[in-house]
């Protein structure tokens, strides 16, 4: 079954740090583009941090400096470690992968940031 599995999310501290991980199946081939987007209450989905097959990362201004991406291409997962999270950074984290057929989405995971 192609899927994306993602886990790591919860509550936090502002300041606080998680990391969250998306296993990716591995009937899903190819891939060349692995992400993470994020959707606020009542605000539209939004890219958080993306890379691409040749390393190249992208990030939102928002999360620079605090948040970093990455993948295990030998487990097939991709990693957003979350650094002195914030109270705006609450929001449904989503991972999704890419090939040259479609895009994928995850089932996403929770954080919220709070006192």
């Amino acid at each position: 079954q192609e899927r994306l599995v993602e886990s790591g999310g919860g509550l936090v501290q502002p300041g606080g740090s998680l990391r969250l991980s998306c296993v990716v199946s591995r009937r899903i081939s190819n891939i060349y583009y692995m992400a993470w987007y994020r959707q606020a209450p009542g605000k539209q989905r939004e890219l958080v941090a993306s890379t691409r097959s040749d390393g190249s990362t992208n990030y939102a201004d928002s999360v620079k400096g605090r948040f970093t991406i990455s993948r295990d291409n030998v487990e097939n997962t991709v990693y957003l470690q979350m650094n002195s999270l914030k109270i705006e950074d609450t929001a449904v984290y989503y991972c999704n992968v890419a090939n040259t057929l479609r895009r994928y989405w995850g089932q996403g995971t929770q954080v919220t940031v709070s006192t």
